[in-house]
């Protein structure tokens, strides 16, 4: 089945604390945007890659390619007010049957065979999430009290989110509310039974700047 991925970068580097958008911001020499498609062509130099930018920064991303000599064909798509716009346009971009991979476009130390692992489960259970287990202990709260939770029930949920391109394309039919926070939830709220499967502590999402002394030093240490 052919292989898709769909590449979310609209942040604006408010907690981050930067004037560029995050996804720009130089990691070890090279913007993280750049680190996480390459990640991408590790596991299939193949793929077919859709990335979804605000309109405003198109620019930016125009003079990375010319910068770092990009070569490698990449189908841009405008993003929307919110993720799910942002998402529900990269999928107008794939026009046949496939599999999707989506992820934010600032995890860039996503493994090739964590990449590669959510497309062959996806390819026989139609969703593939990746998700890590709870390290520390939780507690849920309310304004007067606070109860232990038991934290094997519960999941920290990562990118890539993995589907089926008919499954994921036919769930973003669903009208947009706040509580559809990931594609996953997404596609449970359309009907459909979400797949989980073992993700990695190292995948981390950067967004503060703690994220970026983290990343930077993971990404040294490979």
């Amino acid at each position: 089945m052919k292989e898709y991925a769909l590449i979310v970068a609209g942040g604006k580097g408010t907690r981050i604390k930067s004037a560029l958008p995050k996804q720009f911001i130089e990691l070890c020499g090279k913007p993280i945007l750049l680190h996480t498609i390459e990640a991408f062509l590790r596991y299939s130099p193949a793929l077919t890659i859709v990335l979804v930018l605000p309109e405003e920064d198109v620019s930016i991303w125009e003079t990375i390619c010319k910068k770092f000599d990009v070569k490698t064909p990449i189908i841009l798509q405008h993003g929307g007010e919110t993720r799910f716009q942002s998402v529900k346009n990269g999928l107008d971009k794939i026009g046949g049957e496939g599999i999707v991979a989506i992820h934010d476009g600032v995890r860039p130390l996503v493994s090739a065979d964590l990449i590669g692992a959510s497309f062959r489960l996806a390819a026989v259970h139609g969703s593939a999430v990746a998700a890590v287990r709870l390290k520390e202990s939780i507690r849920m709260t309310d304004q007067d009290n606070t109860k232990a939770m038991d934290r094997s029930r519960f999941r920290l949920i990562q990118t890539p989110q993995t589907f089926d391109v008919s499954l994921i394309k036919k769930a973003y039919q669903i009208k947009e509310d706040v509580s559809l926070t990931d594609d996953a939830s997404v596609a449970e709220k359309s009907g459909h039974v979400i797949s989980l499967f073992e993700g990695s502590y190292e995948n981390i999402k950067i967004t503060t700047p703690e994220d970026l002394i983290v990343a930077e030093a993971l990404m040294k240490s490979r």
